[in-house]
């Protein structure tokens, strides 16, 4: 995000917290030989704060220690390290509804591509405002999106880790400039063989009447934490949950169409292809969708608000 500036409506500048120490954002560097820069070295987690507080801070965690391991990357921060820059950055930028992203790299290696085993890290935590959540809630997205299906894929597990969530997202760019012909909002993004995997920043659902649909973690597909979190509201509210591979054609066809990633929550989709979901075309989401969009503020509400909007 690298934004310098506040958008809540005051014009103190946002303090960053770089290896070890806070900083006006015009002044937070890296090096130009550190490996995050030069090679996209570096694991990172988009997080969100409700209150003050990350949510599911654990599941983030064990992500990037997954990723980590992915790269190989022994950073020997412990967690809570970690979780005590995260704290700072909020408590210096008086944030408690924030957009958080901790990153990691491997440090300055001059030289060569191949990584050298002993590691310095740079670690780095920015935030920017977001609104409250819970409910009664303004969403942090611009509304429904228009999805486009992109010649750009996912590629193959094989090729990048797709569960490895590092600072290399040409893919996903490439995916996002193909959305300047048409101006849709997010890529609907394909498996090498053709089948719907994800979106370039967010994770796909869709219902048909049957269940709730999203695309396996078998294939090329990040393990999203909000991704998740709305798989367990939805099997505790007992609704069906599919984890499959399918066809664009599975998407375009939907009853209902969302986006799922830490900033967004739950996002609407109101077109696939310039097709019109539910085929009414009227920018209102599913009831499916706004009952997971409430179960999941609520949960939320209770969770970093003490209940205390009902």
């Amino acid at each position: 995000m690298g934004e310098k500036s506040r958008d809540d409506g005051t014009d103190e500048e946002l303090r960053y917290h770089v290896d070890g120490g806070l900083v006006p954002a015009s002044e937070a560097t890296v090096s130009v030989e550190d490996r995050g820069f030069a090679y996209g070295d570096a694991a990172f987690e988009t997080m969100r704060a409700y209150g003050g507080e990350v949510f599911r801070w654990a599941d983030h965690a064990a992500r990037l220690d997954d990723t980590c391991e992915t790269l190989g990357l022994d950073h020997g921060l412990a967690e809570s390290d970690l979780k005590a820059r995260i704290d700072e950055t909020l408590a210096a930028n008086d944030l408690a509804d924030a957009y958080v992203k901790l990153s990691i790299t491997r440090g300055v290696q001059p030289g060569t591509l191949d990584p050298k085993p002993a590691v310095d890290p740079t670690v780095v935590v920015i935030t920017k405002p977001l609104p409250r959540g819970g409910v009664d809630s303004e969403p942090a997205h611009d509304g429904p999106a228009a999805l486009q299906t992109t010649k750009t894929r996912k590629p193959s597990s094989r090729a990048l880790p797709a569960d490895a969530k590092t600072h290399n997202y040409l893919n996903g760019i490439l995916a996002r400039l193909e959305l300047r012909v048409t101006g849709a909002d997010e890529a609907l993004m394909l498996d090498p063989d053709g089948n719907v995997a994800e979106g370039a920043t967010a994770n796909l659902f869709f219902a048909d009447g049957t269940s709730l649909k999203t695309p396996s973690l078998d294939g090329p597909i990040l393990p999203g934490v909000t991704r998740r979190t709305v798989i367990e509201i939805a099997e505790d509210e007992g609704i069906p949950v599919e984890e499959g591979t399918y066809a664009p054609d599975a998407v375009r066809e939907a009853d209902e169409v969302f986006l799922t990633n830490s900033t967004w929550e739950i996002r609407p989709v109101e077109t696939v292809d310039g097709l019109a979901v539910d085929g009414e075309g009227d920018g209102v989401e599913g009831p499916l969708t706004t009952l997971l969009s409430r179960l999941f503020d609520r949960r939320v509400e209770e969770r970093h608000y003490d209940g205390a909007r009902s």
